[in-house]
């Protein structure tokens, strides 16, 4: 499998992470692609020949989608040759660039041919009639730079000031700390949170702690468990296990075993 990682271009870097790319152009039985909480939501196209599965859901996804915060471990069940192209989203543009409130696809998502704002069904012919890769992001990154010339003004970039703060500190800095140097009150913060990514701050905090944990123990970054337990925050060990576990469904030291 080709996995890549892209940096966003500028013109939508405002409110795309990063571009993520998926392919595999020979397999040819079934592939299931795990995946966690991170604390990002994206935009999906998938090219595949029998389509996209959800597990444990068993839902099939249409072409192109939105989906929400992933809170619930799930995998991604492909069969044959396919190529997933993700853009991860900073949390806190749906409601103003799609109407979709965030809370509502928290582990579930939105098709984009609902949006009636664009023709997606024409959108997504053009998207497979591209032969290239590349040809398909380009498209995709205007697609989102004409919505974001359109909503630009809709966004709360306070919102966004305080996600950028979770993420840069791992969210090991208090949600009242975060309040405070943005100068919005800590009920009035969670609120517009709320609203604008379908978390709370703590709960978003949460998943880029976990997020956080997770990358150092799959890189094999540490030498005893205790180093990612205590780098990362969590009050002890047993803190840390219970929540690895509840958002992968596997205790850390499982996790690591078997992806020795």
């Amino acid at each position: 499998m080709d996995h890549q990682k892209l940096r966003a271009p500028e013109c939508i870097s405002l409110f795309v992470n990063d571009i993520w790319i998926y392919k595999e152009d020979t397999v040819n039985g079934q592939v299931n692609l795990p995946f966690f909480a991170d604390g990002y939501p994206g935009l999906l196209f998938q090219q595949t020949k029998e389509g996209l599965l959800i597990k444990p859901h068993g839902k099939l996804m249409p072409l192109s989608f939105l989906y929400g915060q992933t809170i619930q471990p799930i995998e991604m069940q492909l069969t044959g040759p396919y190529l997933l192209i993700i853009f991860r989203l900073y949390p806190f543009v749906f409601k103003s660039f799609f109407n979709v409130d965030p809370q509502s696809i928290n582990d579930g998502c939105y098709d984009l041919t609902s949006f009636r704002e664009i023709d997606m069904a024409s959108f997504n012919d053009r998207l497979l009639a591209y032969r290239t890769v590349d040809e398909k992001i380009e498209a995709i990154t205007q697609l989102l730079s004409s919505l974001l010339a359109q909503k630009k003004q809709k966004l709360d970039l306070k919102i966004k000031q305080a996600i950028e703060r979770i993420i840069q500190t791992n969210g090991q800095e208090s949600i009242h700390a975060i309040a405070s140097a943005l100068y919005i009150h800590g009920r009035t913060l969670e609120r517009r949170f709320i609203k604008e990514t379908g978390l709370s701050p703590k709960q978003f905090a949460k998943i880029i702690q976990f997020q956080a944990s997770f990358s150092q123990l799959a890189l094999k970054d540490f030498k005893k468990m205790n180093e990612i337990v205590y780098e990362n925050g969590f009050a002890d060990q047993s803190h840390f296990i219970r929540v690895f576990k509840a958002f992968t469904g596997e205790t850390p030291r499982v996790f690591s075993q078997r992806t020795d």
